[in-house]
């Protein structure tokens, strides 16, 4: 049937926009894995690991979901490949006793699709997409121990397909104000689905374990980051025959394979993302980063690219942050990510300084 080929189609795009491309396929809910934040985006893609005050992180890192976050709103948009949109909302709220909490939503939607039967006869529109519902916590155990845990309630359809899971994040930190370093580790998408979309067929979760350091610099206003993923697996990389980029002996034809030491490098560095955040001054960073897997499963033959390497910018002004940022996957494969966060409690209090400030000029 085309509209079975048009569902398989959809799932295979959706796994290969995971950071870790070349397994994407192999897992349900791919979704989970993407950058809900322009910050994160900007960075690589992956776990960071920075105790602020910023909220677009709190759905990717529970462990920093504190009373700094308390009363604040993060939206975020991404417009990833041909119709997909990518769009989250979370908003943390702080209790004295319960300690801190956030609640949100991320979806990733794919537009609507004309569907046909096997002799080609359409069968009217259909439309696909994946939800998650989430609810974090995160609690500071002393000056410099952090641990918190997102649940998510998961929810996809594909016109008459439809499958439903649960998966919990669990994380931990440890911070250092002084030096400003920052080490988070966190266990990601541990669960699995309750209903699978075949009776029977329990797919897995994209489940990973990520480790992430950051330090800002004393005497630099610059911010690096270390990111690793899949620490679960050693194996990234694939060195079989009908890889494109494994040459050939032009009298024998054998392939010829990268020294060992070289596939050892590819492999350990695929692992990692490099980053670097800028802040020339207080209301206004930059983001660079490059990503080494997504670069490798990513690039073409016939020319070079961009693929792996991210970039951003963020404005924070009473307030009101504001952030831009874009991953390039591919040529032509660019996703654009937008968001917008709220601290209403500083915009409260910015309001009653107007209206004190402006009570005091016209009072004689």
């Amino acid at each position: 049937m085309k509209r079975s080929l048009i569902i398989g189609i959809l799932l295979f795009t959706v796994g290969g926009m995971s950071s870790m491309a070349q397994t994407g396929g192999k897992y349900i809910y791919n979704f989970l894995n993407l950058s809900y934040s322009s910050r994160l985006m900007g960075l690589g893609g992956n776990l960071i690991s920075v105790h602020d005050d910023d909220p677009t992180l709190m759905l990717t890192n529970p462990s920093y979901v504190s009373d700094r976050h308390h009363n604040q709103l993060a939206l975020n948009f991404t417009d990833y490949f041909t119709t997909s949109n990518a769009m989250s909302a979370v908003y943390s709220h702080t209790f004295n006793k319960a300690g801190s909490f956030s609640a949100g939503v991320c979806a990733l939607t794919y537009g609507s699709f004309r569907g046909a039967d096997e002799n080609g006869i359409e069968t009217g529109k259909f439309t696909a997409g994946d939800y998650a519902l989430f609810i974090g916590w995160g609690r500071e155990l002393s000056n410099h121990f952090a641990v918190g845990a997102n649940l998510k309630t998961i929810f996809s359809h594909y016109d008459a397909y439809y499958s439903a899971g649960l998966a919990v994040d669990v994380a931990g930190s440890y911070f250092d104000t002084a030096s400003n370093l920052s080490l988070t580790l966190l266990f990601k998408n541990i669960g699995g689905p309750v209903k699978s979309y075949a009776p029977g067929n329990f797919e897995n979760l994209p489940f990973d374990i990520q480790f992430a350091l950051s330090q800002r610099l004393k005497h630099v206003p610059i911010r690096y980051h270390i990111s690793l993923h899949s620490l679960y697996r050693w194996n990234m990389n694939y060195y079989g025959q009908d890889n494109p980029f494994i040459s050939t002996d032009a009298i024998t034809g054998e392939p010829q394979y990268p020294s060992k030491i070289a596939q050892f490098a590819d492999n350990f560095f695929r692992h990692f993302v490099i980053g670097l955040e800028l802040e020339p001054i207080k209301y206004f960073s930059i983001q660079v980063a490059y990503n080494h897997n997504v670069h490798q499963e990513m690039r073409v033959i016939s020319r070079k690219s961009l693929a792996g390497f991210s970039y951003g910018i963020r404005l924070n002004i009473k307030g009101i942050r504001v952030g831009f940022s874009r991953l390039h996957y591919a040529i032509g494969a660019t996703p654009n990510c937008f968001d917008l966060a709220l601290d209403f409690e500083e915009l409260a209090k910015n309001s009653k300084e107007k209206k004190a400030k402006k009570l005091e000029r016209i009072t004689p």
